[in-house]
């Protein structure tokens, strides 16, 4: 490991932000913040937005900072993305927004049932071959139920058709209520000042001419959820770490530029 990221580490465990639940803690369910997010930490009763897989954290900053009235916390496994979000926080002196650094499959480890009335899921990795793994998929709906009100509210913002296709017809499978379908966001006329807070990632395919994709629906707990029976097409592009597109039209531009 990289000094640079030892060293983001250990200023993590430094910032009131952040937290770091060891694994063996949660699996024996000793998390004293479950159930207390607002008492412990937030020091208020005001709602609790998810931002899952969140990177950098840019939406859950940018949220904070726009909606004081609401607590926002981001959760990723990857503690170096994470640093650039903790550290915005600590920077501006924001007090409702936090960090956790652990996988989403123990969210219901880290909240209580209803303690959660939104989830935002920004650019996840569309599991294209993998259908458990995928963060819109009935495994992951299920789980975030687990710590969502009844009827909260999922946002998903993606680059990937592919993603998006699934999603919508897993919609439309189990009737859940969609508030907003869009393939096209920033056509659509419907961005608003929150829609347009973009993550590093989207700036990296909206400069590839790639269409943001939108979906905003609700997530009744009396629902049995049911995978679509649909064949979809791969998307034509693929990412690897997200701050790499492999396109044959731009790997092509760009071995004409590095020849000029």
């Amino acid at each position: 490991m990289g000094k640079n990221k030892l060293k983001k580490f250990a200023e993590m465990e430094t910032m009131d932000c952040v937290f770091q639940f060891p694994f063996s803690t949660l699996m024996a369910g000793e998390n004293e913040m479950r159930g207390h997010w607002r008492e412990r930490f937030f020091h208020n009763d005001n709602p609790i937005v998810l931002e899952l897989g969140c990177g950098k954290g840019e939406y859950a900053v940018g949220l904070g900072q726009r909606f004081p009235e609401k607590n926002y916390i981001g959760i990723d496994i990857k503690g170096a993305r994470m640093w650039t979000g903790a550290k915005m926080v600590t920077q501006l002196g924001l007090h409702n927004v936090a960090f956790v650094r652990t996988n989403i499959e123990l969210i219901d480890r880290i909240f209580a049932p209803g303690e959660v009335s939104e989830i935002w899921i920004t650019f996840p990795d569309p599991q294209m071959k993998k259908v458990n793994k995928r963060l819109t998929g009935t495994r992951f709906l299920s789980s975030y139920r687990h710590v969502l009100e009844d009827g909260g509210t999922v946002h998903l913002k993606t680059d990937s058709p592919f993603l998006y296709t699934y999603t919508a017809a897993l919609l439309r499978e189990n009737a859940l209520p969609t508030l907003v379908d869009t393939d096209d966001l920033y056509a659509s006329g419907m961005a608003d000042d929150i829609l347009e807070i973009k993550t590093h990632y989207e700036c990296q395919w909206l400069q590839r001419g790639l269409t943001i994709k939108y979906l905003k629906f609700r997530l009744p707990h009396n629902i049995k959820l049911r995978e679509p029976d649909i064949d979809i097409e791969p998307d034509t592009y693929r990412s690897y770490n997200r701050g790499f597109i492999q396109m044959p039209q731009l790997m092509a531009a760009d071995n004409d530029e590095k020849t000029e």
